[in-house]
Order: C-alpha cells, then structure tokens, then sequence
C-alpha cells in the first residue's frame, strides 16, 4: 500500500512538471501518451490536483494547467528565504540614524513574532530576542501587520482571545483595538504608546511584497522621552523610508506614505 502511495505521488508530480512546460495547457490524452500512464488514472490524479486548487481546466473545458497555486507557495518560501537578508543592511542603517533598537517582525496566530533585531552601539536594549512573541493588539509591529486587514478582520482575530492589561494604556477590549488598526492603516503607519511596556514607544511601519500584501512589519523602539509623540512624524518618516526600502527590494512596485491622522 506505501508503495503505491508513492507511485501514485510520483505519477502525480510528472503530471505538474510535464504540464509546468505547456503555457496552453494539455488534456487527458495528451499527457496519457506523454507520461505512458492508462487515462483513467491521469484523470484521476488531475482531479485530486484540481480540488486541492493546484490545476485548473482551461477555458475549453478539455485541456488542464497548473493554477496560481504554486505561484502563491513558490512567493511564500521566496519571501522568508530573502526577507532577512534583504532587510538587514536597511535595518542596521536605521538603527544607526535613529540610535534605538530597530525589529523586524511577521504575523502568527494574533501575535508579531520577531525575526529580526538591530541594536545600536552603545544605547537602550530592549528585552526582545528573534522568536519572541509579542500580541497584536499592544504593539506597534502587531498593529502595522494588520493594516492591510479589515476592521472585522482585526475583530475576528480578537474573537475568544484575553486581552491582558501589560500597562494602563493597553487596549481593553478588541472594538477599541480595531479602531486603532483602522486608523493606523489611515495614515499609514502605527504606534504604541506604552501599551506593552510602561516608559517604551515604538514607531511601525508594514512591509509589502510584489503583490502589495503585507508580509512583515518595522520598527524602532525605545524610550518614551527619546521616542516621544511631538516627534512621531519625523520617526514615522524615517521608519516608513526604511520599510518602504525593503518593500522594493522584494519586488513592491508602489510607494508606502504616510498621511495626517
């Protein structure tokens, strides 16, 4: 039974090589001839691959062609390969211009899970190390990864989940949560102001793939007193120049701006 389980996937990956090479796409006796295989079992194997979305039938109805699908999966693993290694000589310039410790960060679950961190020499470290997990709703890098998100949308990544109180300016409860995302996305970049640790504010900007989806976020964090609110559109600036860098290096044609609250 293994055994033919993996014929069964070998037969079906010839299919997706054989039919990654016909831009219009082939039919059932066609690939049959092409790959020696009986047709009941390449129609088989080509419905399976199209229920799962990666094949689709071609407008005539006869003839069958990969989907977007790999497309999609082929971007997915393409951005984490390069996103850090693109990300990282931008980060350090930041870092340096601004002296305070600059993240960047992905989205998981409802929380922003940093990859990346850079301190500047001889300054503020935070207490934040790659892989830690900091929830949405109470950080800048949360906020900013959700901008391209709904207001139901951020409501719905709140639904059943405690929002703990880290300071008194944590948000209480997810309307007030969502009401910020959306006006985040407004003007185009996010803040947290003392809402996970008391004394820290960090300044946040989204990063975008080719396809414009938001795929990772930037920050600067530090201080209240050196990252205080009369000058958060000169950070907002230059966090929104470092994010909208990196957003060109993994292919963002467009131009992330930042707008009046």
């Amino acid at each position: 039974m293994e055994t033919k389980g993996v014929q069964l996937l070998a037969r079906a990956l010839d299919i997706v090589e054989i039919l990654a090479l016909e831009r219009d796409g082939l039919g059932v006796t066609a690939i049959s001839s092409k790959l020696d295989l009986h047709k009941s079992t390449v129609h088989r194997i080509l419905c399976a691959l199209t229920e799962r979305g990666y094949v689709e039938k071609c407008a005539d109805g006869g003839m069958y062609r990969l989907s977007l699908k790999f497309v999609e999966i082929s971007a997915l693993r393409l951005n984490h390969l390069e996103l850090k290694t693109e990300a990282a000589p931008i980060l350090r310039k930041l870092a340096d211009a601004v002296r305070q410790p600059v993240h960047l960060a992905i989205l998981s679950g409802a929380d922003a899970v940093y990859i990346e961190k850079i301190d500047p020499i001889s300054n503020l470290r935070l207490y934040s190390q790659i892989g830690k997990r900091i929830p949405a709703y109470c950080s800048a890098l949360g906020k900013a990864l959700l901008m391209g998100k709904t207001r139901d949308d951020a409501l719905a990544l709140m639904a059943g989940r405690p929002m703990e109180r880290f300071t008194p300016k944590t948000h209480r409860s997810a309307e007030s949560f969502a009401d910020d995302v959306v006006a985040c996305a407004k003007r185009g970049w996010a803040i947290d102001d003392e809402e996970h640790d008391l004394g820290i504010r960090c300044v946040a900007a989204p990063v975008r793939d080719y396809t414009g989806t938001i795929i990772a976020s930037l920050s600067m964090a530090g201080d209240s007193k050196a990252i205080s609110s009369d000058r958060d559109a000169e950070h907002a600036a230059l966090v929104l120049e470092s994010a909208g860098e990196i957003s060109r290096r993994m292919g963002f044609s467009g131009k992330i701006l930042a707008r009046r609250a």
